[in-house]
């Protein structure tokens, strides 16, 4: 795009660029109020993750929306490559099997969706991250427990507290933000930050 016309597509959006400042802003405020109480709980996470990696375990994890494409971004770090080379480690997205989810839900409704697949493959020390900005959604709620049951850890990443996945899940990583979009942005930055964890505890260089 050419400048003039990026200058008349402005003309024709007025107040634009305060808009977005005003976006950035949001995304900056959150990462200073949130980041330094996620610490701990990530730098965890990634030792915690390397160890069930260690003895054969692996990662499932889940959410509705743009916290499925989270989810399954995650997973894709894991089984390819995030920073150095290292084997392939096991992670999975459980939305992604549609002929699956699709049977799931057309047959015993959609807050089996996750639930159902876990009760297939999890095994217990396997450990599942569930994503959900609302920390509500009945299906990934679902999830969890079904995963408790099974014997797996569960961490969650939400929108603020209080919201049923912090509270069900064995750890929790609650952003405060004003908006879906500002916790969907800091969900990015903490997967990254759990992949980051988790190759310094495998010592992935």
């Amino acid at each position: 795009m050419t400048s003039s016309k990026v200058q008349s597509t402005r003309h024709l959006v007025p107040g634009t660029g305060a808009e977005l400042e005003r976006h950035f802003d949001a995304l900056s405020n959150a990462l200073r109020r949130n980041l330094s109480p996620a610490v701990a709980h990530i730098w965890t996470w990634g030792e915690e993750l390397a160890r069930v990696y260690q003895r054969g375990g692996r990662l499932f994890t889940c959410g509705n929306g743009g916290s499925a494409a989270e989810a399954q971004h995650l997973s894709a770090e894991l089984t390819g490559r995030f920073r150095g080379e290292r084997q392939p480690l096991s992670a999975i997205a459980l939305h992604c099997d549609t002929s699956s989810t699709t049977a799931i839900v057309n047959d015993y409704g959609i807050d089996e969706m996750f639930a159902r697949q876990l009760r297939a493959h999890g095994r217990p020390g396997d450990v599942l991250v569930v994503l959900s900005t609302s920390g509500s959604s009945p299906n990934v709620v679902a999830a969890a427990k079904a995963a408790h049951d099974i014997g797996m850890a569960t961490w969650a990443m939400t929108g603020p507290p209080p919201n049923p996945l912090a509270a069900l899940c064995d750890d929790a990583v609650a952003i405060e933000a004003d908006t879906v979009a500002t916790v969907q942005e800091m969900h990015l930055v903490l997967v990254h930050a759990l992949c980051t964890a988790l190759e310094a505890a495998l010592e992935v260089r």
